[in-house]
């Protein structure tokens, strides 16, 4: 499958030479003629490779490079530089650019450059991946650029052992890229076991992660090995970990660091070998703050963090996993569902899914089972959505609430002061008045009111 790569300059002359010896050596090509518009590409289209001129007018190439960086770290930059602009490129490489190359460039250089960024293990997928090949993260049903960059450092996370906390809301698929990550690691043949920190009380909890000797306790009628003994070699996902009580954070604190663990009861140590990966929809530096989680914990298994978005955050993930989900449940239920109707999409596409993916695979599931006809249609998709879906508001009507909002908070701060609200928002006050008239609100309502002695 051919890898995508963005070209950016600003002489159109150049930009098309580069398109052209890029597509004639099989490769996808996109190109910008700014640096400013990249990034608007980079937003809606996973790419494999960057590469940029230096000077252009607005953002130059080191901006986009350090832009780039923050959105994802890990797909390759290459610079075209000047000659006289040599050591600025040399520094850029010391800083995490892949490397540079000098104007006038030589074709078969710049074809090898691009050939050995493209083997780096860091390698951002351009397309939905192959499953026969990528195995490891098939359950992760995406084509988001945000997803992209979380895959290929999840897929970078599992050559290493290090402690991995994932982040995000309820229902975004915590667990999924827990598995994706043990998948694609060294452990991958060994057990990935998994558990719910909140769903156990703190007795049954302990016990469960570190086992117990018989007769530690009433009903203790045998040995229990405990789940670190269990993935032992392989994974141990922690799932809810902010919901640990302070007590077992303490015990699974000692474990992490001496990588032993004692059963309750016991009065010999186990040594272990696992990869630990927690997840949590809480924040945790609000819990370290109220004192609900320990600090020293919490740096121990946060080695590196993934934060998975919100499925309201990717869009235009929503359409495919409807018709992935639809696909798996036609045969659950031996249906013969051809699809969606475009008003059903569009009704899932407006709808902002407290629930996230978890909601809208329950939502596809409903109207499966119910679905009398070979097109799932618009009502039907409302009635199993219930009041859970706010449709997205208009650019126009978003607009107009937030001017209301703004000009009711700012004559709430100044009391109905006409003339300093119209100086703290920076507007005249004629201008200024005319805003309130079009929003149809009266100054006066926000005065302070006179009490009669």
């Amino acid at each position: 499958m051919a890898k995508t790569i963005l070209i950016i300059d600003d002489d159109a002359d150049i930009l098309k030479l580069l398109e052209m010896r890029l597509m004639a050596s099989g490769y996808q090509v996109i190109t910008a003629a700014s640096a400013e518009e990249a990034l608007t590409l980079f937003h809606i289209k996973p790419v494999a490779l960057i590469i940029s001129d230096l000077r252009m007018p607005g953002m130059d190439g080191f901006a986009l490079f350090e832009a780039i960086q923050q959105m994802n770290a890990t797909v390759p930059f290459i610079l075209l530089t000047a000659h006289g602009s040599i050591p600025e490129a040399v520094l850029a490489t010391q800083k995490g650019m892949f490397s540079f190359l000098t104007k006038p460039f030589d074709s078969k250089a710049l074809l090898e450059l691009i050939a050995s960024a493209l083997k780096l293990p860091s390698q951002i997928l351009a397309e939905i991946p192959n499953q026969t090949v990528e195995t490891w993260r098939e359950s992760i049903i995406s084509c988001s650029p945000q997803m992209e960059s979380l895959l290929s450092q999840a897929k970078l996370i599992a050559e290493t052992d290090a402690s991995v906390l994932v982040l995000g809301e309820s229902g975004t698929g915590k667990e999924m890229f827990a598995q994706a990550i043990h998948r694609a690691s060294r452990r991958s043949t060994q057990a990935f076991v998994a558990i719910n920190c909140a769903a156990l009380p703190e007795a049954l909890l302990e016990s469960e992660l570190f086992g117990h000797v018989k007769g530690a306790f009433t009903g203790a009628t045998r040995d229990h090995p405990g789940l670190f003994i269990h993935a032992n070699g392989g994974t141990l996902f922690l799932d809810e970990i902010g919901d640990m009580p302070i007590s077992i954070q303490a015990k699974l604190l000692r474990a992490l660091q001496a990588r032993v663990i004692r059963p309750v009861g016991a009065n010999q140590d186990i040594a272990f070998d696992v990869r630990l990966i927690c997840a949590t929809h809480k924040n945790l530096n609000f819990e370290m703050r109220e004192n609900r989680f320990r600090e020293d914990l919490y740096y121990r298994i946060n080695v590196v963090s993934l934060e998975i978005p919100p499925l309201s955050a990717r869009r235009e993930d929503i359409s495919l996993l409807a018709n992935y989900f639809l696909a798996q449940l036609n045969q659950k239920y031996h249906k013969k569902i051809n699809g969606f109707a475009p008003d059903a999409l569009e009704n899932m596409l407006a709808a902002t899914w407290p629930g996230n993916v978890r909601q809208l695979q329950n939502t596809v599931e409903q109207v499966v089972v119910l679905s009398t006809t070979a097109v799932i249609s618009a009502s039907l998709v409302q009635k199993s959505m219930r009041d859970n879906v706010t449709e997205m508001m208009s650019y126009e009507s978003a607009r107009k609430q937030f001017e209301q909002q703004y000009l009711i908070n700012i004559l709430k701060a100044t009391q109905g002061n006409v003339a300093q609200a119209a100086r703290m928002a920076v507007r005249n006050r004629t201008d200024f008045y005319k805003l309130l008239q079009r929003n149809q609100i009266n100054p006066a309502l926000f005065k302070p009111v006179k009490l009669i002695e």
